[in-house]
């Protein structure tokens, strides 16, 4: 077996590994991006809580559709606007701030979500919902998951200037324009829909994987949000691939394999980023000669 069917093979040959492929890059081009603006607003733990909130609505499409893609997908992406709405009334209303309402809701719903998919179904079927299955994607899927990608950045780049002005100052946007409150619901929506999107491959658990990840890897090599959003889309796409090469010759489960070749990208990225640990802590500085 030479080089080129060793890294490429199993894609040519295989078409669930293709569609598996297609699947993930399409997440990783979609989310990532997303996932950058979620680190700069602080709020990358917000988006770990909305994949766990989008369980129940999934939940209520099993019960009613069983692992029908568009049920389980309406469902999971109006339980998560519903969270994510509800958070936000309760830090407006009350004395709690949003990200403790975020985690009040995530665990209601992830109890309540696991409740409902286990009614109908069989611990098969809920390992389905938790951890995805993204070498079993359809057309279906990857039209859906296509869909939410073409949505998602036609929207971000809508709202790149306003949302980037309320990541370095969001007191200051809303003083000068009423764009801050519907450009930060708008953002909301984005998280959830792509949440929505990965849930269909990675599952509600690790959905947030691709989202996070390669965005907090990326802020170890470059300081401009232009290159911060390409670097990440870079790291996700490269995480895709590796990671289901890898779970086809060690015959581990794809969508963890992915998610853990992300995870150790962070912490090279940690450790030997132009930004990390080696060279801003452990190699001194030069000093410029006069």
């Amino acid at each position: 077996m030479n080089l080129f069917e060793l890294l490429f093979g199993p894609f040519f040959t295989y078409g669930f590994m293709s569609r598996a492929l297609v699947g993930a890059v399409v997440i990783a081009l979609s989310a990532a991006p997303v996932g950058v603006f979620l680190m700069l607003r602080r709020m990358s733990l917000s988006g770990d809580a909305m994949a766990h909130a989008i369980l129940p609505g999934a939940g209520v499409g099993f019960l009613i559709a069983g692992l029908e893609i568009l049920p389980m997908t309406l469902g999971g992406f109006a339980a998560g606007l519903v969270v994510a709405l509800l958070a936000g009334l309760v830090s407006r209303l009350t004395i709690q701030r949003e990200d403790t309402a975020l985690a009040a809701f995530y665990l209601i719903s992830l109890a309540l979500g696991v409740m409902l998919v286990s009614l109908r179904g069989s611990s098969v079927d809920l390992m389905h919902v938790l951890f995805g299955t993204v070498l079993a994607l359809n057309n279906d899927a990857l039209i859906m998951i296509g869909a939410v990608a073409t949505i998602s950045l036609t929207a971000l780049a809508l709202i790149w200037r306003p949302l980037f002005a309320e990541c370095l100052d969001p007191n200051f946007l809303r003083s000068v324009s009423g764009a801050g409150h519907p450009v930060h619901l708008i953002f909301l929506a984005l998280v959830v829909l792509n949440l929505v999107g990965g849930f269909q491959a990675l599952g509600t658990l690790l959905a947030v994987g691709l989202m996070m990840l390669p965005a907090a890897a990326a802020r170890f090599w470059v300081k401009r949000l232009e290159a911060l959003c390409l670097v990440a889309v870079g790291i996700g796409v490269a995480s895709s691939y590796a990671g289901l090469l890898l779970s086809y010759y060690l015959s581990v489960p794809s969508g963890p394999a992915i998610i853990l070749v992300a995870g150790a990208i962070y912490v090279v990225s940690l450790l030997a980023g132009n930004r990390g640990v080696i060279r801003t802590r452990l190699v001194p500085p030069r000093h410029r000669v006069a």
